[in-house]
């Protein structure tokens, strides 16, 4: 602890700053392991829950290390979805305020004229999703000589086969002593492997969910027939004060059950793959100012959204594996705030979610409503 204490006091004058604004006191397990190691340019494949502070475990280090007087891009972050590529331009944002350091973001399906013209203020600082940074790679509006680190973010999903080819083409355009960094809240031992291999010597961090921040969050579910989810779903969404993220599994879900509850006249917001740019930030901004009280969502919105002061995260429909349910649940409870995850279930899928829930050593707990009130089901 001590050692990374003493890094960060010993930081630049705007991040000791920017890290006292945010009221931080102590870093974190994933920071305390990752920044030494970063700031020693070391190759690192780290595992971290969701919510324990991953994002400035590299951020720190890289704004340290960043040049303000040069103009060429030296490091570059990427994230698998836009959502979570806007959230670290945020961070960049707010941590390097006063630095004189430029981030710009790029992100598939956004004007390119637009965003060349982000190019031209030659930012130092480069976050995007893989197909549009390969893109501008090849037409040589990214230089990528003077690129020291690149971060792979929630790297499970980069090193998936549709983003892998145009990874290990990016890392190829970097000269051979950069740096290459992998953060996650799951790491399976294929994805692991495929990281070493495209790393030198890498220094491997893991922090269990009892080193990180120990958060209140309760695991609970409602049992109902199909049909009647929904009827639970308005219940939850108008629980005094919620702020609730509802999980759903496809695009079409989304839309049938957003249509239903705007009908009854619940506000909701609705984030999926298919929705624009424009739409996305409408839904994220009503919800974080508390306009809305719940976001329907598919898992394209589970990976890194990091809203603050989430109370509910409910599994409409029953996540698929363990790491689905790590990575929704996760959206809630981060940075030791209290939360609870909710799952609505048929009997069915009662015995799934008691295998899922065994399999992660949490207890979880049968509820039902009672005047709107939750309480034990017994």
């Amino acid at each position: 602890m001590n050692d990374t204490w003493s890094l960060l006091t010993a930081a630049k004058p705007f991040l000791q700053e920017a890290w006292s604004k945010a009221e931080y006191t102590n870093p974190t397990a994933i920071q305390e392991k990752a920044i030494p190691l970063i700031l020693d340019g070391k190759d690192v494949i780290a595992e971290s829950p969701t919510g324990t502070g991953k994002t400035l475990a590299y951020l720190l280090p890289i704004l340290e290390r960043i040049d303000a007087e040069s103009k060429g891009v030296q490091a570059l972050i990427m994230a698998s979805s836009r959502e979570l590529v806007m959230q670290i331009h945020q961070e960049i944002q707010k941590w390097s305020e006063g630095s004189g350091i430029l981030g710009a973001s790029f992100i598939g399906g956004a004007n390119v004229k637009r965003q060349q013209e982000k190019l031209k203020k030659r930012p130092q600082i480069i976050v995007g999703t893989p197909g549009r940074v390969s893109e501008l790679i090849k037409q040589k509006k990214i230089k990528m000589h003077e690129v020291k680190t690149i971060v792979l973010d929630e790297g499970d999903q980069l090193l998936q086969p549709e983003h892998l080819s145009d990874i290990k083409n990016i890392i190829k355009t970097t000269l051979k002593d950069r740096q290459l960094l992998l953060f996650s809240a799951t790491l399976l031992e294929k994805t692991e492997e495929e990281a070493k291999s495209l790393m030198q010597n890498p220094e491997v961090i893991k922090v269990s969910r009892n080193e990180s921040i120990q958060s209140e969050v309760d695991h609970i579910y409602f049992t109902a027939e199909a049909r009647d989810k929904i009827d639970l779903l308005q219940k939850i969404s108008r629980i005094e004060q919620v702020k609730a993220i509802a999980f759903v599994k496809d695009i079409g879900s989304a839309a049938v059950l957003a249509e239903k509850l705007l009908y009854n006249g619940l506000p909701i917001g609705i984030l999926h793959g298919d929705s624009t740019k424009r739409e996305r930030e409408t839904a994220i901004k009503s919800f974080r100012s508390g306009e809305l009280p719940m976001l329907l969502a598919t898992d394209v919105a589970a990976r890194g959204l990091d809203i603050e002061g989430v109370t509910h995260v409910v599994h409409f429909d029953i996540p698929e594996t363990v790491e689905q349910y790590v990575h929704r649940s996760g959206r809630t409870g981060r940075n030791g705030a209290s939360g609870t995850v909710v799952s609505l279930v048929t009997e069915r899928e009662e015995r799934e979610l008691k295998q899922i829930c065994k399999g992660l050593k949490l207890d979880v707990h049968k509820k039902r409503f009672y005047k709107g009130e939750i309480i034990d089901s017994k």
